[in-house]
């Protein structure tokens, strides 16, 4: 998947869905790790939070009450109109959304006491521009290895064939470059039981794991077999595979 179609892809995705996959039924076992409600524990009542990549918003809503003012952007019109809907009904007053590209951050320096990063691109010279002096920067990558069985059962995903940690190689280095200091990175990685075969088609049908997963009936034929050798008493097995980076200017 290209760039190009990647953004129709997230695009599309958001205006049906945003990033919400509460609705999927899954089990994980092993030390799971939530960066928003890490981001909590350090947040201050006067703080002002920007999340790139903020999706239909739901995250960052989940802890807008955590600060003076939090900012998610998105470059995707479709995950725009989501999270502007949800804005609405969380009837929040300290929340503001806005459709910008992460590499081209339209803010004033020095504006943020902490930028966080989910699952979406970031650009390490654009967050230290933005970011207050000692202002931290947490984010949470998926790395090469996540949903290993499901993309080796396809022959094709999102990083499928790429070294493992070469994403987090890079944007350690980023980072270190921009300027930042104290970085800790640490991963996590562990099994997920999706309870049924409809969950699992939804995670699929809604992010890029598998490129273009279901066009063809072959996806379906693949995913029928994958079921029956990964189903288990708790559930259909894979993984989650993640790497944490958390950064001081």
């Amino acid at each position: 998947m290209n760039p190009l179609e990647y953004r129709e892809f997230y695009d599309k995705v958001g205006k049906i869905n945003g990033w919400d996959f509460s609705n999927v039924k899954c089990v994980s076992e092993g030390t799971t790790w939530d960066l928003y409600r890490e981001v909590t524990k350090t947040c201050n009542k006067s703080d002002i939070l920007l999340d790139i990549g903020t999706g239909g918003g739901e995250a960052i809503l989940s802890i807008a009450e955590s600060a003076l003012l939090v900012v998610g952007i998105d470059q995707s019109t479709g995950m725009m109109e989501t999270a502007a809907k949800n804005s609405a009904k969380s009837g929040l007053p300290n929340v503001r959304f806005l459709q910008m590209d992460a590499e081209h951050l339209e803010f004033p320096e020095d504006f943020f006491n902490i930028v966080l990063c989910r699952h979406s691109e970031f650009f390490a010279n654009e967050i230290a521009k933005v970011l207050i002096q000692g202002g931290t920067f947490h984010t949470q990558q998926v790395s090469e290895n996540d949903k290993s069985n499901i993309k080796e059962a396809f022959g094709r995903g999102q990083a499928f064939g790429a070294k493992a940690g070469t994403l987090q190689h890079q944007y350690l280095t980023e980072l270190s470059k921009a300027g930042f200091s104290d970085i800790q990175s640490f991963e996590s990685n562990v099994i997920e039981y999706y309870q049924t075969a409809e969950d699992l088609i939804f995670l699929l049908k809604h992010t890029p794991i598998i490129p273009d997963f279901g066009r063809t009936e072959a996806d379906f034929q693949i995913l029928q077999q994958f079921i029956m050798e990964n189903q288990t008493e708790k559930g259909i097995r894979t993984n989650s595979e993640r790497f944490i980076i958390t950064a001081k200017l």
